[in-house]
This record gives C-alpha cells, sequence and structure tokens, in this order.
C-alpha cells in the first residue's frame, strides 16, 4: 500500500471501521461481493458499487448464479446466523473455509427480494440516524470549543484548578463488595460503571477524570451520587465553577491530558498535571448561559441515540423473524 498509494479501500481481518485496514492504488474486485474478518470474529460485510481488495485474512464469497439467489439475501442470512454463532475466539480465530460453518434456506428469488427491501428499509434509517448523530457531534464539537476557548480573551482571568478546587481521588472496592442491585454506581477506569455499591463518595453532578487504564485522561460527567475508586479523579465542587460548564470546558482538554499519560507499566495520570490545568473564571450566569447551550446540543445527541437503539432493536426483531425458516 506504501509502494502504490490510492483511494481503493483495503479489507482486512479488522471487524472495525467497515473492516478497511487502508487504501491502495489498485484493486481486485468491482462487483457484488460478501466479505468477512477471519481473525477478527468472523464479522460479515456487504459489498457492492465500489472497487476494492482484500488480505489473506478477509474471506470473500461470490454468488454462483443470481438468478437462485440474492447476494444481499445471503448476506442478510449469513450476519443472522453469525450474531447466534458460539465460537471459541480464545483457541481459534473464526473459520477461513465457512462451507460447513453455515446452512441456507433456498427460497424463491420474489421473496428473498422481498425480504431484502424491508431489511435495507431498516439499515437505510439505521444508517441516517447514525450519520445524523455523527453531524450533530460535529456541531456541538464546534460550539463547545468556540464557547469556553477563553485563555486569552479581554477581561477573562485564568486560575488553575488546584488553586480552585481539589482534586480528589478515591477508594478501591474489591469485586466482591459490589452489587447490582445497589443503588450507586461505581467509577474505577472508565466513564461506564464498574458496577454499582451501597455507598457513595461523591456527590451528584461531579466531574471526574479517569486517571488509570486504556481511559486514563477521559473526563467525565455524573448527575448522581456515586463511588469513586482510586482510578477515577474527581473534583470537588465550588461556589465558583458550575459544574457542569467545567466539564465541558476540560472535555476540550482531553488530548493534552491524554498526552501527559505515562505509559510504563498501567497507563497512569498524575494527580498535579490535572491541578495546574488552568480554568477561565467567568460569572455563574455565563457559565450557565453557556452550559444551556451546550446541554440542548448534548440532549438532542441523546434523544437521536435513543432513535438508533429503538430502531436496532426492531430490525434485530425482523431479521430474525423473517430469517427463520425451520
Amino acid at each position: 500500500m506504501n509502494d502504490c498509494p490510492g483511494d481503493f479501500p483495503v479489507y482486512s481481518s479488522s471487524s472495525q471501521n467497515n473492516g478497511e485496514i487502508g487504501r491502495y492504488g489498485k484493486y481486485m474486485f468491482d462487483d457484488e461481493r460478501i466479505t468477512w474478518s477471519i481473525d477478527g470474529g468472523g464479522k460479515l460485510f456487504y459489498r457492492n458499487g465500489l472497487k476494492y481488495s482484500v488480505t489473506n485474512v478477509c474471506g470473500w464469497l461470490k454468488v454462483n448464479d443470481g438468478n437462485k439467489l440474492n447476494t444481499k439475501f445471503l448476506y442478510y442470512l449469513l450476519f443472522e446466523e453469525w450474531t447466534n454463532i458460539i465460537f471459541d475466539y480464545n483457541h481459534k480465530a473464526h473459520p477461513s473455509v465457512i462451507r460447513n460453518e453455515y446452512q441456507i434456506p433456498i427460497i424463491p428469488l420474489e421473496e428473498q427480494t422481498r425480504i431484502v427491501g424491508i431489511l435495507d428499509t431498516f439499515t437505510f434509517a439505521i444508517d441516517n440516524l447514525k450519520e445524523q448523530i455523527a453531524q450533530r457531534r460535529k456541531q456541538y464539537e464546534y460550539y463547545r470549543d468556540q464557547l469556553v476557548d477563553l485563555e486569552g480573551k479581554p477581561g477573562v482571568e485564568m486560575k488553575t484548578l488546584g488553586e480552585m478546587t481539589k482534586v480528589l481521588r478515591g477508594k478501591r472496592l474489591t469485586k466482591n463488595m459490589l452489587d447490582e442491585e445497589a443503588p450507586y454506581p461505581v467509577f474505577h477506569g472508565g466513564i461506564e460503571p464498574l458496577g454499582f455499591y451501597s455507598q457513595y463518595n461523591r456527590e451528584a453532578n461531579t466531574v471526574m477524570i479517569i486517571n488509570v487504564g486504556a481511559s486514563a485522561g477521559t473526563v467525565g460527567y455524573c448527575d448522581r451520587k456515586f463511588w469513586s475508586s482510586d482510578g477515577c479523579f474527581c473534583i470537588s465542587q465550588s461556589d465558583s465553577i458550575n459544574n457542569k460548564f467545567l466539564y465541558y470546558y476540560l472535555e476540550t482538554k482531553t488530548h493534552y491530558l491524554q498526552s501527559q499519560v505515562r505509559h510504563a507499566g498501567i497507563p497512569t495520570l498524575d494527580n498535579p498535571v490535572v491541578e495546574k490545568i488552568y480554568v477561565p473564571l467567568l460569572t455563574l450566569s455565563e457559565q450557565q448561559r453557556i452550559v444551556s447551550i451546550l446541554d440542548t446540543f448534548e440532549a438532542s445527541i441523546q434523544n437521536l441515540e435513543a432513535q438508533l437503539k429503538e430502531r436496532e432493536k426492531q430490525y434485530e426483531y425482523y431479521r430474525n423473524k423473517l430469517l427463520t425458516f425451520e
């Protein structure tokens, strides 16, 4: 690929990024096929209407007779079966030859086409929602960056977090202390809860910064009481800072925070790095004005994500109903 640069996608074993690993100046195929990621868990992809290449760890399949089998119908069939396969990927990758892995029913071509039309309607709606979410996120990030880019602006005083607040480190819990029925989420090395606990050590509406693991440097915000472990810094509340404003501001510092993570052994972000971040000291009314604008974007994104989740559930339900022939 380095010796022959170009714009034609190359698909490999990855199940991420639509299976693409790069671009190439030549192509192997320009027809309708199905590919799957051999080492990436066997995820299937429908390829049509583009010129592309595949590597030795990407399987490909071409229908011999389009008058008997609709390629898109076959893709939906295989994908439905793949979602229900339990395969031991710890000991063996997905097979490179799948003749004996999947069983497909042969039904009239007209019925295949009808099913494809129904499922395509769902996938089009899902793709459209994903595109709306991506565009709304871009809008949100643009306005967020514009609204909180205040350093060096006339009349704006900057102070460090260490001067205005305290950067608190929590206490680790053992796994046997967690309880899924408990009321308070527990945060450790990520902004998704590790579990739940019967007590809390942080108030609602607290800003957190993950300080260990692959997510070190990631900024989060919890609108309910929670337990913070030693893998999660929390910013103490201050009368001069709106916590949601601080969250939005620190989000723009994510790349800087991640660049300061020590990677010798377990990735770790040190307390002094966080304490030395400069924050604009605005009036509370101005902070709230900015928060209100950005909250509107955030609520819009969450609404679209909820729609996407519901549409994906509908798609999975109808795919299962339409492609079950036993």
